[in-house]
């Protein structure tokens, strides 16, 4: 493996640690504040061997600082998104272990492959104890619902501006009055926040059948066969590293409650915590921030008309296609400047072809 990728690792440790002691800090209960202590603990363990691998390579690295995504998730755990940036921790801890798995696979340096696998045990271990942490069932980076509500926002102001943006363009193209892009960008605003915040609730409203119908199994499993379930429950338990012994003894407790049982069941087995978004707020929250998503590149067109107010809404749509890219960084893991100027790059593909699209259709081109 080349110094860059190790270098990379030595990072990625340390900004977990540092993700870790800040939640650490926000808690009110000894024992979650002594788990995430300890995480950062082993996570700074891990550094340090990234570290010997990169000198022993003849490589150097400078004082380690936190990045630009480490920092912005580290405020988000500041200011009331704790939850949040814990989600999105056992998707970080998922995807290194899937990461320096292949590494090994495809490496023959012989302590390259023996840290590696020893390092992606432990991360393997600190997914499970953030699962069991964030109140989830069995392996929950596999759901697609990291993030929750700030997630849904990001993503809806993203469709929103980006699907605004290419219409007021191609009518800027075709050079129609003012007063018409206005109308224009005001009526694909409406479209598309009743087309995403539709699409919300109806997904969440699945979402929620098809967890209804899953519970609904689950109970009459229980009440038709309460041994078997009773033998399953304790198997899940030893699973997870409880004794033989204490696993029955808990799985025999739980299952002389039916309701307890089923909740139980649910999470264990099913990976449901009963956590689901109401379908009506999703439908509410994404149509909203597509709105004001959309919004933006409509806005200098309630002020004036012409090549000014062309050249206003581009900049600013533009600026803002770079600072919600920036903001998607949250959720993929990427640099916050990389995933901004990826969305800019986006954002100015969108606005040329619309405008294309609309020049040639009036034959202004």
């Amino acid at each position: 493996m080349d110094l860059k990728r190790l270098i990379a690792h030595w990072q990625d440790e340390g900004e977990s640690a540092y993700l870790y002691k800040i939640l650490a800090s926000l808690e009110t209960t000894d024992r979650r504040r002594r788990i995430f202590t300890q995480l950062a603990e082993v996570e700074l363990r891990h550094q340090k061997t990234f570290l010997k691998m990169i000198t022993d390579r003849g490589g150097t690295v400078g004082d380690w600082k936190p990045g630009s995504r480490a920092r912005l998730l580290g405020w988000l755990a500041k200011h009331g998104n704790a939850a949040a940036v814990l989600s999105l921790r056992i998707s970080d801890e998922a995807r290194e272990v899937r990461g320096y798995l292949g590494e090994t696979k495809s490496s023959e340096e012989d302590d390259l492959v023996s840290n590696q696998r020893g390092i992606a045990r432990e991360e393997a271990h600190h997914a499970e104890v953030l699962t069991e942490l964030a109140g989830r069932g069995h392996e929950p980076w596999h759901q697609g619902n990291t993030g929750g509500f700030l997630r849904n926002v990001i993503y809806g102001f993203n469709d929103g501006l980006t699907a605004n943006f290419g219409l007021v363009m191609g009518v800027l193209g075709a050079e129609v009055q003012g007063a018409v892009v206005l109308l224009s960008g005001l009526s694909g605003l409406v479209a598309d926040a009743l087309s995403m915040g539709g699409s919300g609730y109806l997904a969440a409203k699945s979402e929620q059948e098809v967890w209804d119908n899953e519970i609904a199994m689950e109970r009459e499993e229980i009440e038709l066969m309460p041994d078997v379930e009773e033998q399953e429950l304790a198997l899940l338990y030893e699973a997870k590293g409880m004794p033989r012994e204490a696993a029955r003894e808990a799985a025999a407790q739980v299952m002389s409650d039916p309701e307890i049982a089923v909740q139980e069941k649910a999470r264990e087995e099913l990976g449901i915590s009963g956590e689901a978004t109401p379908p009506l707020r999703e439908g509410v929250v994404t149509g909203t921030a597509t709105a004001l998503g959309a919004l933006i590149p409509v806005v200098p067109f309630f002020f004036g008309s012409g090549a000014v107010a062309l050249w206003i809404a581009f900049s600013i749509s533009m600026l803002s296609h770079f600072l919600v890219g920036a903001a998607r960084s949250i959720f993929t893991g990427r640099g916050v400047f990389r995933s901004g100027f990826d969305m800019f790059v986006v954002g100015l593909g969108v606005a040329g072809i619309g405008y294309l699209v609309g020049a040639l259709i009036t034959g202004h081109l």
